[in-house]
């Protein structure tokens, strides 16, 4: 579906579910709502296979779980047959009844590449719809850039702030001994955008560009943030308005193989994106090369 099919047919429960219908046929799962025991326990254990080394303890528990789906919470599994290979969960958040804020969603290593992450955030949309919500909002390793890519172009999430060290030391299986920054996105539910997205068709960029708010002279995009010769992050010096912050091709095994370089692009980025979001900029896209491109505002 286009932006423009998306807009002439508005966001509704009902596209919303053919949307999550379409996403987990072509994955070739079945997504449901997760609400009995057992379930949960296949959750935690699939959360524990994905982040924690071996005999440690599931980033969630079967109570936590338990607790969630009995106030009213969403937690969704995804099945290939009898076996469990993805969930997610997430609680109401404010504004009261209007938001959903997804805590966590993993799926198995041996589906990675099938689009059950994405099967799993439509059929959530679908859920968020039918409850009436206008809004669902998660966080994400600005760091990883296939998490980028797919956040803000896959789902077309809208970023909304750039945290330092947000959940502070985990020292997991994916996080190593690094700082968990994050960023903020808020998927807009009912935003054409998104329609589309979930419809798998083609979306925008995030923001478009005002060309009569910046002036032409300005136009140019500048890197602040480039992979240098060594792979470790290169700062630039630069005025411009936009520019571009880029990403290396893979933190995570960074993390494993060189964690000083990994932790040097988490500072880089940092003081880049981060400042840039915090001083008020925004991220107008993400492409394909894995880098940001930033309006910094008057910051420039």
């Amino acid at each position: 579906m286009s932006l423009t099919d998306a807009a002439a047919f508005p966001a509704s429960p009902e596209e919303a579910a053919d949307a999550a219908n379409a996403a987990a046929s072509k994955a070739g799962v079945e997504i449901r709502l997760l609400e009995d025991v057992d379930d949960f326990t296949l959750v935690a254990e699939l959360f524990q296979s994905i982040w924690t080394k071996q005999g440690e303890a599931s980033p969630v528990n079967v109570e936590t779980l338990r607790a969630l789906s009995k106030a009213g919470s969403y937690v969704g599994g995804a099945f290939e047959h009898d076996e469990l290979v993805g969930a997610c969960f997430g609680f109401f958040a404010a504004p009261e009844q209007r938001a959903l804020h997804s805590h966590i969603a993993g799926v198995s290593s041996r589906m990675r590449g099938r689009s059950v992450g994405f099967a799993l955030k439509v059929h959530q949309r679908a859920w968020a719809l039918e409850e009436g919500l206008d809004e669902i909002s998660w966080t994400f390793d600005p760091l990883i850039s296939r998490n980028a890519h797919f956040n803000l172009v896959k789902l077309a999430a809208t970023p909304t702030s750039y945290h330092r060290n947000f959940y502070g030391h985990m020292a997991d299986a994916l996080n190593g001994a690094d700082d968990t920054d994050r960023m903020l996105v808020t998927w807009y539910v009912r935003d054409p955008r998104v329609v589309a997205a979930c419809h798998g068709g083609p979306v925008p960029e995030i923001v478009e560009i005002d060309t009569e708010e910046i002036n032409a002279e300005e136009m140019s995009v500048e890197p602040l943030l480039s992979v240098g010769g060594d792979l470790g992050p290169l700062r630039h010096r630069t005025d411009a308005r936009l520019v571009r912050v880029a990403l290396p091709r893979d933190i995570e095994t960074l993390r494993l193989t060189e964690p000083a370089r990994a932790t040097a692009w988490r500072l880089a980025l940092r003081e880049t994106l981060g400042s840039s979001l915090e001083g008020g900029g925004r991220v107008l896209s993400f492409d394909r090369s894995g880098a940001y491109t930033i309006d910094r505002g008057e910051q420039g």
